[in-house]
Formats: structure tokens, C-alpha cells, sequence
């Protein structure tokens, strides 16, 4: 009993967790406020539930920060782009679908394969930002690769957004979970895919290297 709340302990160990995902949710739904920033403000968050999970996070606020100045001016490019285009290919769906006008039976399919191939982007160019420095241009397309190449985990991930807001649909007793942790709950969750994800495609661009590294010296 004393082990279980030990310090070192599951126990502990748990709540300190939940108590530094409250402050991260803090910290993101504050930066996200102005609208413009919300990119900065979840790349930022991503890059310490990453490091929660890799068990690096050392402290939470500091590590915000710094990513957050890091990222900002290319995560505030990308996001403004995410609500441009999402609003742009959202308004002509609802045109399509409901404006009464006969329009190929095949272009709401179309439209809708559109909005969910840059749903799943979405989900994976914050994480990816966080992780590595590109242009905005390979950002989002190491995003989309990495979302179509890793398909039952981008679905997985898709999941884990939705199991907390259809819960609290059903069960407005839930509210307090989202209120606390409604952004970084499931973030923290979905950074256990990400951080397999990424520790795969770095290990493969190291073989890459050596095997480059390997046939220019056999070369000489």
C-alpha cells in the first residue's frame, strides 16, 4: 500500500500525468484564443505529449514556449491555409449536397474523399511540424504520405478524437474531462502512434544514410 503512493509510484505517477496534461490544455486553449496562433499553440502542444511519451518532457511550460516561438511563423502559414482550404472544400460540399441543384452524382463523393484525405493530413501536420524542420511545402507533404502510409493508425488516431467528443454527447457528466483535458487527452494518446511512427521513419532514413554513406566509399 505505502508503494502505491510512493512518490515513484503508479499512483503518483498517474496523477502527475493528469495534473501536467491539465496544464498543457491550459496553456493551448490560452494560446489558441487569438485564432491565428491555434497553429503554433497544437504544434507546440505536440511537441510535449511527444516527449511525455518518450519520457523527455521535462517542463511542460518551458518546453511550450519554446516550441511555440520556434514554429510560429510556419505553423500560422499552415493553419491559416488548413481553415482557408477546410472552409473553401466545406462550403462547396454544403453547395453539392443541399443547394438543390443537379450537380454528377459522383462529385459529393469526390468532394467528401477531398475533406477527409486533408482531415487525415490535418492530424498528422502539427505532429510533424513539432518533430522535424522543413519547408511548409514538405510538411505537408511528408503529412499526407505519412497519413496514407500508416493508414490503420491514421484511422486509430481518428478514433481517439472522436471517442472523447461522442462520449461526452452521451454522457454530459464526462464534461469536466473535456473541459480539463479535451485537447490534450487525446493528443497525449495519439503521440504514443506518432512517437512509433516517427522513431520507424527516422530508423529507415539512418539505413538510408549508411547505405548512401556505404556506396560512396566504395566508390572512392
Amino acid at each position: 500500500m505505502n508503494k502505491l503512493f510512493d512518490n515513484e509510484g503508479p499512483l503518483m505517477s498517474f496523477l502527475s500525468k493528469l495534473a501536467d496534461l491539465v496544464w498543457l490544455n491550459i496553456l493551448t486553449i490560452i494560446f489558441c484564443i487569438p485564432i491565428i496562433t491555434a497553429g503554433a499553440s497544437l504544434t507546440a502542444m505536440y511537441t510535449v505529449t511527444i516527449k511525455m511519451v518518450n519520457k523527455e518532457e521535462g517542463y511542460i511550460a518551458r518546453n511550450f514556449f519554446n516550441a511555440f516561438k520556434k514554429n510560429l511563423k510556419q505553423a500560422t502559414i499552415i493553419w491559416i491555409g488548413v481553415l482557408f482550404a477546410s472552409i473553401l472544400f466545406y462550403g462547396d460540399y454544403r453547395i453539392v449536397t443541399y443547394s438543390g441543384i443537379a450537380f454528377p452524382k459522383a462529385l459529393p463523393i469526390a468532394l467528401t474523399a477531398v475533406l477527409l484525405l486533408m482531415y487525415c493530413t490535418y492530424l498528422y501536420v502539427f505532429p510533424v511540424l513539432s518533430r522535424y524542420d522543413n519547408t511548409i511545402k514538405n510538411t505537408i507533404k511528408n503529412s499526407f504520405l505519412l497519413s496514407i502510409s500508416n493508414l490503420p493508425k491514421t484511422l486509430l488516431i481518428i478514433a481517439i478524437h472522436l471517442i472523447l467528443p461522442v462520449a461526452v454527447y452521451f454522457s454530459q457528466a464526462l464534461l469536466p474531462i473535456m473541459f480539463l483535458m479535451g485537447l490534450t487527452l487525446p493528443a497525449y494518446a495519439s503521440s504514443m502512434l506518432f512517437a512509433g511512427i516517427f522513431k520507424k521513419l527516422e530508423e529507415k532514413m539512418e539505413e538510408d544514410k549508411e547505405g548512401q554513406t556505404s556506396e560512396h566509399e566504395s566508390d572512392k
